[in-house]
């Protein structure tokens, strides 16, 4: 399964390129020196990096998503489903209500959710 962790510091640089693509490295590690005081080979480094895992792409200078911020997020949701509660959803929202009260509106929206997918089977 890819590796879709992310630190504070590489989930903020991932946000400033999702706001921005597509857009060349310079301006990257530009946006990233005023913003989060870098210096470019820094922002070069962990753009590597996250070009390695699969999340970005940097061709010719030009710094691109290969897996959108839904996409990326949708993912990361589902390998945490997927190591923690062996892949299965009931068992999470069990857990997570046991804990945290549900809005009507939330139950509505879950409610919603399983209405749309058994509509498409």
């Amino acid at each position: 399964m890819e590796d879709l962790k992310l630190g504070a510091v590489e989930e903020r640089f991932a946000e400033i390129i999702w706001a921005n693509e597509p857009l060349g490295s310079r301006e990257l590690a530009e946006i990233c020196r005023r913003e989060l005081d870098w210096k470019r080979p820094t922002a070069y480094n962990v753009l590597r990096k996250l070009c390695e895992k699969g999340i970005f792409r940097n061709e010719n200078g030009v710094v691109s998503s290969v897996l959108s911020r839904d996409e990326f997020h949708a993912r990361r949701g589902e390998r945490f489903v997927a190591e923690e509660y062996g892949g299965s959803l009931p068992a999470f929202i069990a857990a997570f209500t046991s804990r945290n009260a549900l809005t009507a509106e939330e139950a509505d929206e879950i409610q919603r959710l399983i209405d749309d997918f058994r509509g498409r089977k």
